[in-house]
């Protein structure tokens, strides 16, 4: 699917207000924002109308933010799962199915994470091995 411009103009501003928001400067920000308005407020007699266009902007903050945290994450799913499935092909002992998982019927995949507890059990089992002088583990 090909993007737009204007899509991934879109997406760069998203990432662009996303890195900003995530740093701790920006939270620093917020809360002494937040302390001014408190102050302001209570100067000025908790007047209706500045509570009034408050919540209206905290709303429409929240909504904004809701949208660029599932773009923000949506996309860096999409990297992490790509990066994952690219290791995966690239091990000739990998099970090839785990490429396309997150696609697996509910039923499929408890019976993928049986087998992989399983399979790790096996490994954690000491059958077989003894413990040496230095307290390691050796065949």
């Amino acid at each position: 699917m090909e993007h737009t411009a204007v899509q991934r103009r879109m997406s760069r501003i998203l990432h662009w207000i996303g890195d900003l928001a995530s740093r701790s400067t920006a939270t620093v920000v917020v809360v002494v924002s937040l302390l001014i308005f408190g102050v302001l407020l209570a100067i000025a007699g908790f007047p209706v109308s500045w509570e009034a266009a408050f919540s209206t902007v905290a709303g429409a903050v929240t909504l904004v933010m809701l949208f660029v945290v599932q773009h923000t994450q949506g996309r860096n799913y999409l990297v992490l799962q790509l990066k994952l499935d690219e290791l995966i092909r690239s091990s000739p002992e990998a099970n090839d199915i785990l490429v396309r998982l997150e696609v697996a019927d509910d039923s499929e995949l408890n019976d993928i994470e049986q087998d992989q507890l399983a399979h790790h059990e096996s490994l954690r089992d000491p059958v077989g091995f003894t413990t040496s002088n230095n307290g390691h583990e050796e065949p």
